[in-house]
């Protein structure tokens, strides 16, 4: 078919990779950081396209037929009636709408109402809660605020020219809190509620639908957000999910259909195919790992890895319960950890060590299993983030997860999605792929971990976490 580009517009940097559009092959690869200083609330898009002309610098775009841009998501670019940016646009996990947030629970009813309306419950940084903050802060670019897009609708209009005609794929439109995944239609009277007026939203096209044609003859292709990009690079389908373990720490799932949950555990987001991709948050993973590496006054989280495999599964009866910055899933937003099971013979560093590994571990094996509990099935995890090459992660994850562990080579996932997104545009336009089926590209190398004779061991080990946790606090999950 040819060759095709992937552009990720991550929050710190551009990446770009250059891709064989029948095999996924990465051929060129291009990289420039974003020209800001560290990662700011506010950010001139302007910024985006400079490091996109920088990654794609010395000809790295030649041949290339149709390109798909992935961008971070939770970004909202607010435009005036003619085009142009009304503000910086609001991006990242925006502290300053913390109270926006509740207002807007409380102005739909609760948390209840708005699961049922768009399948997530308002946090500070969500696009809708950013407009609430907007409308209540700086009401005069609220008002002067006609158009509504995403980052990567905002690059990908870009790199089209500025046509009359902005679009978004259902990726992107599920994680604003104004589109519903489960009826696949935007919920303008929200946009409403936070902004104060309505605004116009991107047209919602389909994934293997191009967004245009530049004037150069470039294909572009629908684009998404970074985590239905990243989704659709790993080449995940049904019965995987996906931990990533970053400060905080997330849980998806490939499922047939979109999941409402009342009490607000499950953010129902749509994937990159057509399917549907549930996530389930926790506050505490690596931060878990880090706090524990302080106490022990060790240097970095290999020492501490190292210092838990020098204990036993269940740390001599050490629980913690890994609840440091309060915790999301189950919704205790105000407590704080715990740990139990102290006797003198396990009070040692290593026990210690090896407790905050299983928690971390057993707190997100507790949001496995609140999708499970809802039908979505669960044969492999693929385990993302560079906590995920520790041996002490490896050795626990597959038995507490009571599932195959996939630990992919780190790579740019959210960009060889993109780029995979465009072969499939491609293929279509061309006649040579079905717009139902994408490219079958070849997977990531990964190692892989089976639970195997570990597994009644692990289970034993979360059962304990489990009874800490019920009886610390009774019907967290109820």
């Amino acid at each position: 078919m040819g060759i095709v580009a992937g552009l990720d517009s991550s929050p710190e940097f551009t990446r770009i990779v250059v891709c064989d559009a029948d095999t996924g092959a990465v051929l060129k690869q291009g990289y420039a950081p974003h020209p800001v200083e560290g990662r700011p609330s506010d950010v001139d898009p302007q910024a985006w396209l400079l490091s996109l002309g920088e990654a794609a610098g010395g000809g790295l775009l030649e041949g290339v037929q149709a390109i798909g841009v992935s961008a971070q998501q939770n970004a909202v670019v607010p435009l005036d009636a003619q085009g142009n940016t009304v503000r910086p646009a609001m991006v990242g996990g925006d502290k300053r709408a913390q109270v926006a947030a509740a207002d807007l629970v409380d102005a739909l009813g609760g948390r209840e109402a708005w699961a049922q309306s768009v399948g997530c419950v308002p946090q500070a940084a969500q696009p809708v809660t950013k407009l609430r903050w907007l409308n209540k802060t700086e009401p005069d670019a609220a008002l002067r605020t006609a158009v509504l897009l995403q980052a990567h609708d905002w690059l990908v209009w870009q790199l089209l020219g500025r046509p009359v005609r902005r679009t978004t794929d259902r990726g992107g439109a599920s994680g604003t809190g104004y589109w519903s995944a489960a009826t696949g239609a935007y919920r303008s009277d929200l946009v409403e509620l936070a902004l104060g007026h309505p605004a116009m939203l991107p047209e919602v096209i389909g994934p293997s639908d191009a967004a245009g044609t530049t004037p150069e003859g470039l294909l572009i292709s629908a684009g998404t957000g970074e985590t239905m990009a990243a989704a659709f690079g790993l080449g995940i389908g049904l019965g995987d999910a996906v931990v990533s373990l970053g400060a905080s720490g997330s849980v998806m799932a490939v499922h047939p259909e979109a999941l409402v949950d009342n009490t607000g555990m499950i953010t129902s987001l749509a994937d990159a195919t057509g399917m549907h991709l549930p996530v389930v948050t926790t506050l505490n993973a690596v931060r878990t790992l880090r706090g524990a590496a302080e106490m022990l006054s060790l240097g970095d989280l290999e020492s501490l890895s190292d210092l838990a495999m020098k204990s036993t599964p269940g740390a001599h009866g050490l629980v913690l319960l890994p609840y440091l910055e309060g915790e999301r899933t189950p919704n205790l937003p105000h407590t704080a950890g715990t740990l139990t099971g102290l006797r003198r013979e396990s009070m040692r560093p290593e026990h210690l060590a090896r407790a905050a590994f299983e928690g971390m571990l057993c707190g997100l094996a507790d949001a496995l299993d609140v999708l499970r509990g809802r039908g979505v099935e669960v044969r492999r995890v693929f385990l993302l983030g560079a906590a995920a090459e520790l041996s002490a992660v490896q050795a626990a994850a597959p038995a507490l997860f009571g599932a195959q562990v996939v630990v992919p080579q780190p790579a740019d996932y959210a960009a060889i999605g993109a780029a995979r997104q465009a072969a499939w545009a491609l293929g279509v336009s061309q006649g040579t792929l079905d717009p139902r089926t994408p490219p079958m590209w070849q997977g990531p190398a990964a190692q892989v971990l089976e639970p195997g004779e570990e597994l009644a061991v692990g289970q034993a080990v979360r059962q304990q976490y489990v009874s800490v946790r019920e009886q610390t606090y009774p019907g967290a999950f109820r």
